[in-house]
């Protein structure tokens, strides 16, 4: 089954960008990810498990540098 999840990072600090870019980076390294990123949000669609499977690796890295950041989530799934 096929998902799309929307994902927005909001890191809680003065130079955010860095955080961003480096996320959508790490996103767009796996060739089963369809992304579209514009300036709110980054749109990704995979296979069900294996995109779960991705973000919860790139959300851990994330939230192992240094700082405090929050990820919103939209999720819509059933995609054939």
């Amino acid at each position: 089954m096929r998902t799309m999840i929307e994902i927005s990072l909001y890191p809680l600090d003065a130079d955010f960008i860095p955080s961003i870019q480096a996320f959508i980076d790490r996103l767009n390294t796996y060739p089963e990810l369809q992304t579209v990123t514009n300036a709110m949000s980054t749109q990704v669609a995979g296979e069900h498990a294996r995109l779960f499977e991705i973000l919860g690796i790139e959300t851990a890295r994330s939230f192992a540098a240094t700082g405090r950041k929050v990820f919103v989530m939209k999720v819509l799934g059933g995609q054939s």
